[in-house]
């Protein structure tokens, strides 16, 4: 089965802090097209309407024609995470059981600051907000109080008096029973004006009431803002004459509906650096490097993930930022602030700091001429020749970059403070991005056991090939691979994705003590809300598979480790054996003798969409393999000579040999003297060593 009917069109959509991109699949005329468009901070909506125009062949003011012809859009959204990063969310109540409004404050006794007592943390429902009512749920399901239902009505009064536009249900244990809650949620239903009223044990049905409260928490602040993002791109979408299907990227690195997306917002807190990963781990895998770390170098941030065996790591929860935590499949990502737009200054001791605070697409760095008067890490790049000042940026959004401007911002915030040169203070600036950057990158992969010296290096954004080969060099990689289009990885990557859907229960019993009978009932019931999920988007799929999976641990434990099983082996002497495997690959032994527990069960349904041909993205014909022209780039404080070469008219199976600068629409390749680049038959570039 095919998701689109031959010789219609896909949109991938990822909308980042600096620029919104766009990945176009013909399936007519099997091409592709690449698109970036400025993204509109505030607005993103608009930045999405522009592109999706443009990429139609019209302009967005077109209403009746500008979306037409489009088989289906996937979007990549960051919304969600810059709305929690801003604390820019819904005014939202919580109504929880009787002496646990303070859960989100307490969380897990972490502290801002490893090294430090001080520090601060306001939980995203103030307390004021946080009202308390008489139910009890015991942890083996026994009702022990029932719920008073004329305190809920008060509460939900109480906060609708405060002007909270949405509301939480949390109550203790509910993972256990959920009748309480479940009836709290039916009476709050009935009364709340809108539709943005979240259930705990509905969006995290698993024990531990910290993670469960705080992401059913963030879910209902996110609600009404990705909610009306969503449903206003949506009937946009409609408007300008689209008839397909819009789906969203969640963080696991699937896809869902967009009306599944707009109930489950927490499920996009990672969506655009997820996709990219996707993208990623598809590129690599049929280039033949299934262990690659990927670094995702953007306008704001650096995005940082690791891909061993083909597979992207996955975590089971993940911190946005301090104390706000959520509990759900997501694709591990570390990410610091430094990107192009990084602003680079010397503190009051006199150090030089590139990041976190970036200049976004408007101002914008300094050589953007549009008013931003203090240095990024693309200034520096600017200064030192590696990005060439008389080429158009991002296809045409600028004519030319202004290195004067570029050199005046260095010389005024960096070089004279250190008292240096300006050419010296740049060489500092980009040392000290790389540094940080190679941080990130040692902590995917050393602090987790792995040798990044087994690992292939894959930069994109639209800043990773200017430091690919510095990040080589930093952290002992040996192989790079630059992907077709680097700049639009993220929204290659939409395209890609399957759709997803994942569901967690909480068992809580020794292995020995299992009703397996009940345990394949619970299986079976899982299958069917996820499958539901699949069908409510309205998607054909090439196939349907699932991945089932327990937490477990060894009896007095504390911390689980996640025991992949084929439904098929549901019994005891199997779980036993996957888990004394599992433990053993994870610490080098196992504990015989002692009992084990299973505490939770997770279950995944993926709708796998048809995969295009990546050989689609390598270069046609003989290609152009002479030089466009040269560029002096000061490197090691020295000039030197750089071939410039059109990236995208290189053959495959072509060399060249560094110093070497290769342009394209959605980004510039740094090759650094001492490396050699090679097209290879989907268009990458494979860096190495000379």
């Amino acid at each position: 089965m095919s998701a689109v009917k031959s010789g219609q069109r896909i949109l991938g959509v990822d909308v980042g802090g600096t620029f919104t991109d766009l990945f176009v699949l013909d399936e007519q005329s099997q091409s592709v097209l690449i698109l970036k468009v400025p993204s509109n901070r505030g607005a993103e909506a608009a930045g999405f309407m522009n592109g999706i125009a443009q990429a139609n062949g019209g302009t967005a003011a077109d209403t009746a024609h500008s979306a037409q012809g489009i088989a289906t859009i996937v979007h990549g959204t960051t919304v969600g995470t810059n709305a929690l990063l801003e604390r820019k969310v819904a005014r939202t109540g919580l109504i929880t059981t009787e002496g646990f409004r303070d859960v989100l404050e307490m969380r897990r006794r972490d502290r801002p600051q490893t090294w430090g007592l001080r520090g601060t943390f306001t939980p995203i429902i103030e307390r004021t907000l946080r009202v308390e009512v008489p139910e009890r749920v015991l942890a083996d399901g026994t009702v022990h109080t029932p719920l008073d239902e004329q305190a809920v009505r008060d509460a939900v009064k109480a906060l609708l008096d405060a002007d909270c536009e949405s509301v939480c249900i949390f109550f203790v244990n509910a993972y256990a029973n959920p009748v309480n809650e479940a009836r709290a949620v039916e009476l709050v239903r009935s009364i709340w004006p809108n539709d943005y009223v979240t259930s705990a044990a509905e969006v995290l049905p698993e024990i531990r009431e910290f993670e469960r409260a705080s992401t059913a928490a963030l879910n209902a602040a996110l609600q009404p803002v990705v909610g009306r993002y969503l449903n206003r791109l949506h009937a946009d979408l409609n408007a300008h004459g689209f008839k397909g299907e819009f789906l969203i990227v969640q963080s696991s690195g699937g896809v869902m509906s967009h009306q599944t997306a707009a109930d489950l917002p927490v499920k996009t807190a990672l969506s655009g650096p997820a996709a990219g990963v996707t993208a990623c781990a598809a590129i690599a895998q049929a280039a033949g490097y299934p262990n690659v770390i990927t670094g995702d170098i953007g306008g704001t941030s650096f995005d940082v993930s690791l891909i061993a065996g083909g597979q992207p790591a996955v975590a089971a929860q993940t911190s946005i930022d301090f104390g706000l935590v959520v509990r759900s499949p997501m694709i591990q990502i570390e990410t610091i602030g430094a990107g192009g737009g990084s602003i680079a200054s010397v503190d009051a001791g006199g150090m030089l700091q590139v990041g976190p605070e970036s200049a976004g697409s408007v101002p914008g760095p300094a050589c953007y001429g549009k008013g931003n008067t203090r240095p990024t890490v693309t200034d520096a790049n600017v200064v030192l020749g590696r990005i060439a000042a008389d080429r158009p940026l991002g296809g045409g959004l600028l004519a030319s970059l202004d290195i004067e401007q570029a050199k005046e911002a260095i010389r005024v915030h960096v070089a004279d403070p250190l008292g240096i040169d300006v050419l010296s203070a740049a060489e500092a600036i980009l040392a000290v991005a790389n540094a940080k950057m190679a941080g990130a990158m040692r902590l995917v992969s050393i602090e987790k056991g792995h040798d990044p010296r087994e690992f292939a290096y894959m930069p994109f954004g639209g800043g990773g090939g200017l430091h690919a080969c510095a990040m080589m060099s930093e952290v002992g990689v040996t192989t790079g691979i630059v992907p077709r289009y680097p700049g639009v990885t993220s929204a290659l990557g939409c395209v890609i994705a399957d759709m997803r859907h994942d569901a967690v229960q909480t068992i809580n019993r020794s292995v020995s003590d299992l009703d397996f009978d009940a345990l394949r009932e619970q299986v079976s019931a899982l299958r069917v809300t996820c499958q539901a999920r699949l069908d409510t988007a309205g998607v054909m799929f090439d196939r349907v598979s699932e991945v089932l999976s327990f937490d477990m641990l060894y009896q007095g434990q504390t911390h689980t480790i996640g025991v992949e099983v084929a439904v098929e082996d549901l019994n005891p002497t199997r779980i036993q054996a996957a888990f004394e495997a599992t433990y053993r690959r994870e610490f080098g032994r196992f504990l015989d003798g002692i009992p084990v527990r299973m505490l939770n069960l997770r279950y995944s349904r993926i709708g796998q969409r048809p995969k295009f041909d990546l050989h689609l993205l390598a270069p046609k014909g003989e290609g152009v393999t002479t030089p466009i022209g040269t560029q002096a780039v000061y490197i090691n404080g020295q000039w030197v000579d750089a071939l410039r070469f059109d990236r995208m008219a290189l053959p495959v199976g072509h060399r060249v040999a560094g110093p070497a600068i290769l342009e394209q629409i959605d980004t510039t390749v740094w090759l650094e003297p001492g490396y050699q680049a090679v097209v290879d038959a989907f268009g990458n570039l494979i860096l190495s060593r000379l």
